[in-house]
């Protein structure tokens, strides 16, 4: 497992009865978790005092309880500074195991020796686009939600990296990646992070199963003549890492050599030393 332990700000203090307690700088919150199906005893005081609660609902969905809770706040990563609020089913608009990943690819793009292009793919509130920029990529950031790139752009701000290299677009992916060949653009590097089921902006039908193969297809038509990474993150329960090995291995070791793998991402859990598994990424790099 790869595992994202690198965080100051936040913490997994505990998990229990399909929730977690987590502390976002200096607050405190539960959330629910699928993969939290053991009990065990809520012994750190703010199981019982946390600043915010999401309540799952039994009909779906559910929502936010807060306790002297601000609407917005900060927490660092690094040199990286991102803004938080709680929003829609549960989420803050940051996903803290994706800093392993982060690490992973910073590391390249600084060790390139070279220019590099990064496309950010489902790029949400923009952490792979900051991590990727901070090291010095070229970075084209791309979601279909203007609310969530207007966010990508505060958090770039939050950062110092208002003035760097990032284009920032709204757009369904699929057509973007259409169009960029069209065009015959090339990226040296891409990142996705595709949801699970999805709808876009004229009710087309995104359903990982069936769309996550032909979208990897398209994207490695994008990559240069020397590409360096390509990174997939999934969501999706019953999607194994050992697939998003195959399908990296299937469109790009034939044209490009290199490596492909996969691995569960998690947290460690500070109060019962456990990793919580949070999804999985695969990855392919260049030997």
């Amino acid at each position: 497992m790869w595992i994202a332990d690198g965080w100051k700000d936040y913490a997994v203090i505990d998990c229990s009865s399909g929730e977690k307690l987590e502390r976002w700088g200096d607050f405190f919150l539960i959330r629910p978790d699928p993969q939290v199906i053991w009990d065990s005893p809520k012994v750190h005081k703010s199981w019982s005092r946390p600043n915010g609660h999401y309540h799952r609902s039994a009909k779906g969905g559910g929502e936010w309880e807060f306790f002297e809770l601000p609407n917005q706040w900060n927490i660092r990563y690094q040199d990286l500074t991102f803004q938080l609020k709680p929003f829609s089913f549960k989420h803050t608009g940051l996903f803290p195991e994706q800093a392993v990943n982060w690490d992973w690819f910073s590391k390249k793009i600084r060790q390139a020796g070279r220019p590099v292009k990064v496309l950010n793919l489902f790029a949400y509130t923009g952490g792979a686009t900051l991590a990727a920029a901070k090291a010095g990529a070229s970075v084209t950031h791309i979601d279909a939600s203007k609310g969530m790139v207007s966010w990508a752009r505060e958090n770039a701000k939050s950062s110092g990296l208002e003035n760097a290299s990032i284009r920032w677009i709204v757009d369904d992916c699929i057509k973007f990646v259409e169009r960029e060949i069209r065009r015959g653009n090339h990226y040296d590097a891409v990142i996705m992070d595709p949801p699970s089921y999805g709808r876009g902006p004229k009710g087309e039908i995104w359903k990982i199963e069936d769309a996550i193969h032909p979208l990897i297809k398209l994207c490695v038509k994008l990559l240069s003549h020397d590409p360096l990474f390509f990174l997939i993150n999934s969501y999706t329960t019953g999607l194994a890492p050992s697939v998003l090995t195959y399908m990296l291995s299937m469109e790009i070791l034939p044209l490009y050599g290199g490596t492909a793998c996969s691995e569960e991402i998690g947290l460690p859990v500070s109060d019962s030393g456990l990793i919580l598994p949070c999804g999985a990424s695969g990855r392919w790099m260049k030997d």
